[in-house]
């Protein structure tokens, strides 16, 4: 199958593409090759391009920047998110939209894929805009907090922490809130199920259990043998002062995900320990 896909080398585009290449044909579509907000560089390349599936990861992900440049999240994650999609129907071909556990508000967890979304924050609006142009069309997949071992370009929140023990600094983290932790490879290889077995429906991919980010990040130092006396608690209420507006409890499940065993997160941060470790 010839998979084309954005955001081939993000964070979580490019192991997708490290694990699953033995399994499909990718053809990445890069920003230097089509801008997503431009609709005729979008028929340009996908005019003539053969290709089954179309699967989205390209987006604007900075959660408190939306904020400042509304304008630019918008025309990333809605307009062009509506370009690609609307061609990719002219062409009559499987699109997979991802996005993510922001479009929930927080306050009635736990949230699976038939709850309704309540987005706070204009990241989570424009990710919502983007599932309502698809919805019913595609498919549409909701991830939460990925993490992965050994991606320089951009550092997740492990790793974030990681770096923060290692300099000895001081991390003050949420105790009253949750969030759901997922291990990168696990998205991949449900992915490879959906890619598969495709329909246009919702999922959730997302780690097997939820926590908060102080117990988390408790976790973080016990796995990598650093400093946990560096980790102080603070309130959700005095971490959210000056940003975005988040989702206090990020509590996401999945009712349909019985095709692959989603590690929780002392196993994931295990697994990207032995990663680590290999280089």
């Amino acid at each position: 199958m010839k998979i084309a896909i954005t955001g081939a080398s993000g964070l979580i585009g490019s192991r997708i593409v490290e694990l699953l290449q033995n399994d499909f044909e990718f053809l990445s579509l890069s920003i230097e090759d089509m801008d997503i907000t431009d609709p005729d560089s979008v028929e340009s390349n996908l005019a003539n391009l053969d290709f089954d599936l179309f699967l989205h990861l390209a987006g604007y992900t900075n959660v408190d920047g939306a904020e400042n440049q509304k304008e630019l999240a918008h025309k990333i994650n809605v307009e062009g998110t509506k370009n690609v999609f609307d061609f990719v129907s002219k062409k009559n071909k499987k699109f997979i939209y991802i996005s993510t556990d922001f479009i929930f508000d927080g306050k009635n967890p736990p949230y699976f894929e038939d709850s309704t979304p309540d987005p706070t924050g204009y990241y989570a609006q424009t990710k919502y805009e983007g599932e309502k142009i698809v919805n019913n069309n595609a498919m549409i997949v909701r991830l939460s907090y990925p993490y992965r071992a050994n991606y320089e370009i951009k550092k997740d929140l492990v790793r974030k922490l990681i770096d923060y023990l290692k300099q000895g600094t001081q991390l003050k983290m949420i105790t009253d809130s949750l969030i759901t932790p997922t291990f990168v490879d696990d998205i991949a290889y449900s992915l490879k199920y959906l890619m598969n077995n495709y329909s246009p429906e919702i999922y959730h991919v997302v780690g097997a259990d939820s926590l908060s980010p102080y117990d988390a990040a408790n976790l973080i130092a016990k796995t990598f043998n650093l400093d946990e006396s560096l980790i102080v608690p603070t309130t959700f209420e005095e971490y959210s002062k000056d940003k975005a507006v988040r989702s206090q409890y990020s509590q996401i499940k999945s009712k349909k995900n019985n095709f692959h065993s989603m590690k929780t997160f002392e196993e994931g941060l295990n697994e990207i320990k032995i990663q680590m470790t290999k280089l």
